[in-house]
């Protein structure tokens, strides 16, 4: 990476790079290391894993010749980080004081304030808003069951049906807020489970196609819907 970024001989692209530039390439990735773990993939895995952590060396070099660290420091960092997380592993501690507990006491450290301190902006919006539930549930502000956000569910879809212009957007915003806070109190990972659903239109719309053939673009919506029952009734 280094020579790739040098100012006289390097690559044009790689030389232009900046932290904020490369981020989406860095959560683009991350992801295809999980999709390569969902399909259980050693191979792809091995790769995927190898293009990540070139987005590490990436950041980390920008960061070298800004002269704010380098890539020892990153690995320096989370060895120090595990093992301050694992004191009854690595310190000689009777037990461990709680990985949640060594968290709230690090974000103290770092002047960070508030329960929910520290929930990365970047993180996907329905993982973020678990993580934001669960922040606050920790204090105590969240419903006793799960009846409390299924209310919620009912009572959002009234205000979006209500809702006019901009207001649209916002009410489905709170809507699928609520229900990932239904998703939690079930023990449901809202992500994972979108995910999966996601993969499981795909794999039945791809079948629809293929039943189809040459003749589905041409059909009409009752004669698809026909299609797709068929497609889910074979177990697609």
């Amino acid at each position: 990476m280094e020579k790739l970024r040098d100012p006289a001989t390097g690559c044009e692209w790689d030389r232009a790079q900046t932290w904020a530039t490369i981020a989406p390439y860095t959560i683009e990735e991350a992801y295809e290391v999980a999709d390569a773990i969902a399909r259980n993939d050693a191979g792809d895995l091995k790769d995927e894993l190898g293009d990540l952590l070139l987005q590490v060396v990436f950041h980390s070099r920008i960061a070298e010749e800004a002269g704010v660290f380098a890539f020892d420091d990153v690995a320096t960092a989370i060895a120090d980080k595990m093992e301050r997380r694992h004191p009854h592993i690595f310190a000689g501690a009777a037990d461990s004081p709680g990985w949640e507990s060594i968290k709230a006491d690090e974000r103290g450290r770092k002047a960070q304030s508030g329960a929910l301190a520290g929930v990365a902006s970047g993180l996907p919006a329905l993982l973020r808003a678990d993580k934001l539930q669960k922040r606050a549930a920790r204090v105590g502000f969240d419903w006793p069951d799960a009846s409390g956000p299924r209310a919620k569910i009912d009572e959002e879809c009234a205000e979006v049906e209500a809702a006019e212009g901009d207001a649209i957007a916002e009410e489905i915003g709170d809507l699928l807020f609520a229900t990932v806070n239904w998703a939690r109190h079930l023990g449901v990972d809202a992500e994972a489970a979108l995910r999966t659903a996601n993969a499981k239109f795909e794999r039945r719309f791809t079948a629809m196609e293929a039943s189809g053939g040459e003749a589905f673009a041409a059909m009409d919506l009752s004669e698809k819907e026909a299609v797709w029952q068929a497609v889910k009734r074979r177990g697609g």
